[in-house]
């Protein structure tokens, strides 16, 4: 069998995390395979720095971001940078993962080439082509022309097959975000928490992790959220709510007016994926508007909050290990008061992670190995 070339291709920190595990495992079969990673540095900082964290490192850098661009503008850097990728290698088969414009550029510019597309996510359905905003449109235009769809569960190959995707290169693996997780030494997890102890966040039983930063909860949104997060931090001043600010000065700004004066409220850059891992599995509660913080909590049991008004990821729902609250200011602090008025032993949830056990990355690459 002919060794294979695989581009795997990423911009952003999530998109590293879940990928990792799939280029750490094709890796393991150099006679099978060949990876070249390229990052188009859709997140520039914050994709290198968790790449290191994994031990890899791109061959291939775009440095597509420019302040301040629009979507049109994004999109048209990234597809240009990635024509001279396919134009100056042999490629096999192009691995993708999620929803960001890198997803869509590289599904595109791939199929241009008439190379296979690998959707690593696929299936992830809102169904409102504003809700979240652009990825909805971003992923379900990957989907067309995708030779093999990884989906992560049973919902979102249904998903999939109501769009008459063929329901041959459909396959559900699970999501490699579990099996990131696993990635996880007892000394990366030392390290995490002395990073939090020399920075002054004490991790006990009253820690609060919020994260806030997508396109749909600019404006008015963020200042509703904004305001429930001061009446949370007022009335459970006994509590630590850490903030990783997202760099976008349309977040960044506000949060840093808003909530910096409140000495129970801690306020860091974003963190590096092991210390996010950290707070994650030490939390009470978490409010978040993220996508993959929504797939990770329930390994640890943590009650999740979801600060949007549409979700891809219904499983965690379904399952009871996460709510929906959107950017509803009375929803938020009743169902945040809800928990934080009981012991966070009272308040872990015992329900098994509907996304997943760490096998997907295995089965992905026993995948393409077959049929690519």
């Amino acid at each position: 069998m002919d060794r294979k070339n695989l581009l795997v291709v990423f911009g952003t920190r999530p998109e590293v995390i879940k990928l990792a595990p799939v280029i750490l495992e094709a890796r393991k079969y150099p006679d099978k395979f060949n990876v070249i990673i390229c990052n188009t540095e859709q997140q520039k900082e914050l994709s290198n720095q968790t790449l290191a964290y994994f031990g890899l490192k791109a061959d291939i850098n775009l440095d597509c971001m420019r302040p301040n661009q629009s979507l049109a503008e994004v999109q048209v850097r990234i597809l240009s940078a990635l024509d001279g990728v396919y134009k100056n290698n042999k490629i096999d088969a192009t691995i993708v993962q999620g929803d960001t414009m890198t997803v869509l550029c590289g599904a595109l510019t791939s199929f241009y080439n008439k190379i296979p597309v690998c959707h690593v996510e696929a299936g992830l359905r809102s169904y409102d082509i504003y809700e979240p905003f652009p990825e909805e449109v971003m992923r379900q235009m990957a989907s067309r022309v995708t030779a093999l769809n990884f989906a992560p569960t049973e919902k979102n190959r249904q998903a999939l097959l109501l769009e008459n995707i063929s329901d041959k290169t459909i396959h559900v693996v699970g999501n490699t975000v579990i099996d990131a997780l696993f990635c996880l030494s007892q000394e990366t997890i030392e390290d995490a928490g002395k990073y939090f102890e020399d920075n002054g966040v004490k991790i006990d039983d009253k820690l609060v992790l919020i994260t806030a930063h997508r396109r749909e909860n600019h404006g008015e949104r963020i200042d509703r959220i904004l305001d429930a997060i001061e009446h949370l931090a007022a009335k459970y001043a006994n509590h630590t709510f850490v903030i990783p600010v997202h760099p976008n000065p349309n977040v960044k700004d506000k949060i840093h007016f808003r909530l910096e004066k409140y000495t129970n409220i801690k306020l860091f850059k974003p963190l590096d994926y092991p210390n996010l891992v950290y707070l994650m599995k030490n939390a009470k509660l978490i409010l978040t508007d993220s996508g993959g913080i929504q797939e990770e909590a329930p390994s640890f049991g943590c009650p999740t909050l979801v600060m949007r008004y549409e979700t891809e990821r219904q499983e965690g729902i379904d399952a009871g290990v996460s709510k929906l609250v959107g950017a509803d200011y009375e929803k938020i602090i009743s169902e945040s008061e809800a928990i934080l008025d009981n012991t966070k032993a009272e308040t872990r949830l015992k329900a098994q992670n509907p996304y997943g056990d760490g096998t997907a990355a295995k089965k992905i690459i026993d995948i393409i190995a077959n049929e690519i």
